[in-house]
Formats: C-alpha cells, sequence, structure tokens
C-alpha cells in the first residue's frame, strides 16, 4: 500500500474556512459572537507565541478574543477572581489559561476553578471523564 501525503497546512485552511462560515451564520442567525479570553501570567517567550496565534486566528475568524496578561508575581487569589469573572462574562464561551504558570499558583486549583463549560484545552476533570467514557463534545 502506497503511502499518503497529508498535508496539514491546506487542511488547516479548510476548516479555518469552514469555521469562518459557521461563525458567520452565527452572527447573522442568532446574533451570538463566539468569545475566546486567553490569561497569560508572566513573561515566558513560547508562551506569548502561543497565545498570540490563538488572538491571530480569533481575529480571522471572527471570534471576540480578549487577553488578559498579567505579571509572574500575581497572586494565585487574584487569578482565581479572575477565572471567576470570566466564568460569568457571556462574552465568553471559552477559557484558555497558558500553561506554565509560576510556581507559587496552584495549577490544579486554577485549571478546575475553570467552568467545564468554558474550559477550552479539556483539563477540568468533568472533561476528562467525558472524554475517557466516550461522551464528549
Amino acid at each position: 500500500m502506497a503511502a499518503t501525503l497529508i498535508k496539514g497546512s491546506e487542511i488547516s485552511k479548510q476548516i479555518k474556512e469552514e469555521m469562518k462560515q459557521k461563525i458567520a451564520e452565527l452572527k447573522e442567525k442568532h446574533n451570538v459572537v463566539p468569545g475566546l479570553a486567553t490569561v497569560l501570567v508572566g513573561e515566558d517567550e513560547a508562551s506569548k507565541v502561543y497565545v498570540g496565534a490563538k488572538e491571530k486566528t480569533c481575529k480571522e475568524l471572527g471570534i471576540y478574543s480578549e487577553r488578559i496578561d498579567l505579571p509572574v508575581d500575581t497572586k494565585e487569589e487574584d487569578l482565581l477572581s479572575l477565572i471567576e469573572r470570566l466564568n460569568k462574562d457571556s462574552k465568553i464561551d471559552g477559557i484558555l489559561v497558558q500553561l506554565p504558570l509560576p510556581k507559587h499558583i496552584n495549577e490544579t486549583k486554577v485549571l478546575y476553578s475553570i467552568d467545564p463549560e468554558k474550559d477550552v484545552d479539556g483539563f477540568h476533570p468533568v472533561n476528562v471523564g467525558k472524554l475517557m467514557i466516550g461522551t464528549a463534545d
């Protein structure tokens, strides 16, 4: 059997075009604009690039994007308060907390504080459980 070359850039382009259409339909038919909040704590260069790419893609697709950059010395309770605000924000449909977090912040506690319905990465135990039993959306 001959190998088939899969061109990731072409597949990505096709998926983005499909997403643009679906997002445009949401806006037109239901007056809904999907929203993503990204939270970056600290100055990790790789994380900055990753979050920047998410912002760029949101803009390309017509998704509302809110980027929140916090200093490395942000207190855990302040980060948890921010996540609680984002959980309640109707403009935000997805929350992505960029990892790794600074050592003084309990990563598990932060990830578990994200509403499972808004957990973009799927790290909340509810979503991990759904994935394990095959009921993830």
